[in-house]
């Protein structure tokens, strides 16, 4: 069997760029995401395979495992993400409740259903939060407690999955991206956002799929638990 990593919203930013990545290094990846379209043309792009599942289904996890059964699993990537902003007057249970069920609960079923196969291959797991987690902004208070969540997860499972299976959480600022371009396309608005930061700009996917590829490869054995912030010193300097 063919070792493979998952990444899971794999036509964002962030999986994309990683899935190019992992083609050009000559690893071996399997492509999952909910536009057909995308993840077919990633899928030319790339070689890689791929499957059609959306993480909002029931039964999205079964869809992934058929296409997978054959593979070894070595790493699995959870790119999925979303960017909600709403004061806290206009925030309803039914928005956080899809938050969670976008960006955290979908992580359960999937490490659950393949932790064996990560085990048997001393695999890794990279998930995703958000800078704003760390540092306080308006109008996040929908996003922020959920990706919370999602980093207590990542250090519970690192402790709890050791020593076979790696568990490191990547917590990027402001980057280009589809889900960021409502945000971004406005020209003002993305250079006062570039102005936030040190280093004076938005992030790209490639920015966290470089450090997603590092800790899903053998080179970071050694790292386990940890929350490594992407966002161009955002959340240490001021």
């Amino acid at each position: 069997m063919s070792k493979k990593i998952l990444i899971f919203g794999a036509s964002g930013a962030v999986g994309s760029s990683l899935a190019m990545l992992l083609k050009n290094d000559k690893i071996g990846c399997h492509l999952i995401g909910k536009n057909e379209d995308e993840i077919s043309r990633l899928s030319g792009e790339t070689g890689h395979s791929y499957s059609v599942a959306d993480v909002l289904e029931d039964n999205f996890i079964e869809k992934v495992e058929k296409d997978v059964n054959d593979f070894e699993i070595s790493g699995i990537a959870y790119c999925v993400g979303s960017i909600d902003l709403k004061p806290l007057n206009l925030i309803s249970r039914k928005d956080i409740l899809k938050c969670f069920s976008l960006n955290l609960f979908p992580i359960y079923d999937i490490i659950k259903k393949f932790q064996q196969k990560l085990k048997s291959n001393k695999g890794s797991i990279v998930l995703f939060s958000t800078v704003a987690v760390k540092q306080g902004f308006p109008n996040h208070s929908i996003i922020s407690p959920v990706k919370a969540s999602l980093e207590g997860l990542t250090v519970s499972l690192a402790s709890e999955l050791s020593p076979n299976i790696r568990v490191n959480c990547i917590a990027p600022s402001m980057s280009n991206s589809k889900m960021a371009n409502k945000i971004l396309k406005n020209p003002k608005i993305a250079e006062g956002i570039a102005k936030q930061h040190p280093l004076k700009r938005v992030g790209e996917g490639s920015d966290s799929a470089a450090l997603a590829k590092f800790l899903l490869s053998e080179e970071s054995s050694w790292i386990t638990g940890q929350i490594i912030g992407v966002d161009g010193g955002r959340s240490n300097i001021g």
